[in-house]
């Protein structure tokens, strides 16, 4: 359906051709066309950084930048999975990228397999994540870090369970780790099937990527002459609450972390708090009322503790070991914490993140160590047994005669309360039997030692990774276009809801072969105000006299009407 350039794929399958040449004709009223008004988005934030470098395709018909550009295409056109594309006209799509036809979904995935392989998507990735920090070393002086639970429903593995917090739910999981700016972009993620738990994730995986990524880091001599100078801070929430990784991170690299307080004891007086205006990532200014003290925590390290006071008169406790920033920018940075939180459920609801890309397996190294079943059955009826048994005790200090005494209740009384005892006792003795039955239990044992029917594998990463990096790309180059337009919108959430329609805007595709140049005309949209803010993008863009990839053609955007409001009068 849609192959019109027989010749040349012919020729492609018997090996005598090899990638085709882009070939761009006028064709009017293409659907989805608007997509290609992100294309110097997409372009600028890495979707074509080094392919070529790392990535390799067999001798075929397709080439190597069309692939990428097409899955970028598919993401910001909310086009989900790679099934989804027999649902959409072949050849209408195929005129985005200059070529007859898109590849058919089977030929798509064997293309991502040979992509993904080798290593080569967790290479490419780490490039772009150093690219993008160079690019804005600001947004890579404070960090977000965060684990998203990713739910596998299949059944060719039983992996570990894991609590997810939208589900309230202890389901099979795998988690990814991401690393995000203040205002949610995404830098890089780590994907755990095993998962150790995040400040495991930090110590090992995360904070050594970052020593090398992060840019404008003080030397060794500032560091040394300035004893509470910092290179950057990690934004985290309660899970990675520990005074001890807050003092390694603080005297073996000088690194500052900032989270919230996990035990902030009692709320301090009311008169310490003053209203202070600050200013957030989104350029909002909100009033709150802040107070700051010392603390010096688990007997370990002395820690700036920063308490908001709400309007109900909650008091919500951060610390920080970054000894020398102002109050203000402290507290705007923990409480955008919601922005990772919101980046989440976008890229869930949007970008499907949580899809996976392929169904094989991959076998765990076995020196890695799971909680150990038998311990963890023990300890669970621990805790259950513990539970009855303080139950139990509080029914027994509650038992009091209060009424006349009278030697038949008296009795009675005394046959309740010496049965309670009696179950007190005994179940005291189950409860300490337990206790040295766990002693002689190892908490965590090696994957290889794990009993039959828990044996598992984890799922392939390095396609689900390849294509998470390109849905990091097309986020990126939503973003892009999102601030260029945010205050043109009367709602700037707005914002995002609009570009999801742009995309999916008709257009007419007009090359000039003669004057390099590819005109794209866009369809007028439903208001003169969006055609407004239409024009203001297709302006911003063709100020970059950006080239489509693998053509001499320069793109030109255009509005196919561009009435004022008086014209529409008439």
């Amino acid at each position: 359906m849609g192959a019109t350039n027989v010749l040349g794929r012919i020729a492609s399958s018997l090996g005598e051709l090899g990638a085709t040449e882009l070939m761009f004709t006028t064709c009017l009223d293409v659907p989805y066309a608007g997509v290609l008004l992100a294309l110097p988005a997409l372009l600028v934030n890495g979707i074509l950084h080094n392919t070529e470098k790392y990535f390799q395709l067999p001798k075929g018909y397709y080439r190597l930048d069309s692939i990428f550009l097409l899955l970028a295409f598919m993401a910001l056109s909310r086009i989900k999975t790679i099934e989804q594309l027999r649902y959409v006209s072949p050849g209408e799509w195929g005129k985005l990228l200059g070529l007859d036809r898109i590849p058919e979904a089977k030929t798509l995935r064997e293309k991502i397999g040979i992509l993904a392989s080798d290593n080569k998507p967790f290479i490419w990735a780490a490039d772009l994540s150093q690219e993008w920090m160079d690019a804005s070393p600001d947004d890579a002086s404070v960090l977000y870090i965060d684990g998203h639970v990713r739910v596998y429903n299949g059944r060719q593995t039983k992996l570990p369970k894991h609590y997810v917090a939208r589900e309230k739910l202890c389901l099979r999981a795998t988690v990814d780790y991401w690393v995000n700016a203040m205002d949610g972009q995404p830098f890089f993620l780590i994907n755990k099937a095993v998962d150790p738990g995040l400040i495991k994730v930090l110590e090992e995986d995360i904070v050594p990527k970052l020593l090398d990524y992060v840019p404008n880091q003080p030397s060794e001599e500032e560091l040394t002459a300035k004893n509470k100078l910092h290179r950057f801070t990690l934004v985290f929430d309660r899970e990675g609450y520990s005074p001890e990784f807050f003092l390694k991170m603080r005297e073996e690299y000088n690194i500052a972390c900032l989270t919230y307080h996990k035990y902030p004891g009692d709320d301090w007086d009311k008169d310490e708090f003053e209203e202070i205006s600050i200013q957030l990532n989104s350029g909002n200014i909100v009033t709150m009322k802040l107070a700051e003290r010392g603390s010096y925590i688990g007997k370990k390290i002395w820690v700036r503790e920063i308490r908001k006071l709400s309007k109900n008169g909650h008091q919500t406790s951060v610390l920080s070991t970054d000894y020398n920033s102002d109050i203000i920018p402290l507290a705007a940075a923990m409480f955008a914490i919601w922005s990772q939180e919101n980046f989440f459920k976008y890229m869930r609801e949007q970008f499907n993140i949580d899809r996976l890309i392929d169904y094989s397996l991959e076998s765990i190294p076995d020196t890695i160590k799971v909680v150990n079943p038998e311990h963890r059955e023990l300890d669970r009826e621990k805790r259950k047994k513990v539970s009855q048994l303080n139950r139990m005790k509080s029914k027994f200090a509650d038992m009091i005669l209060k009424d006349d005494i009278d030697p038949a209740k008296v009795e009675k009384f005394e046959q309740k309360k010496s049965e309670l005892q009696e179950q007190i006792i005994n179940l005291t003795k189950e409860v300490e039997n337990i206790k040295i039955e766990l002693k002689g239990k190892d908490k965590h044992i090696k994957v290889s030692d794990l009993p039959e029917n828990e044996q598992f594998s984890k799922l392939n990463t390095q396609g689900k990774y390849f294509i998470d990096t390109i849905k990091m790309i097309a986020y990126r180059a939503e973003t892009t276009m999102a601030n260029i337009i945010r205050g043109e919108l009367g709602h700037p959430n707005e914002v995002r809801s609009f570009l999801q329609g742009l995309y999916k805007l008709e257009a007419d595709l007009m090359p000039n072969y003669n004057e390099e140049l590819l005109v794209v005309r866009l369809h007028s949209m439903s208001s003169w105000s969006s055609n407004k803010i239409l024009q203001k993008l297709c302006d911003e863009f063709n100020e970059t006299e950006m080239k489509f990839p693998g053509t001499n053609l320069r793109l030109f955007y255009e509005l196919g009407s561009e009435k004022t409001p008086r014209d529409q009068e008439v």
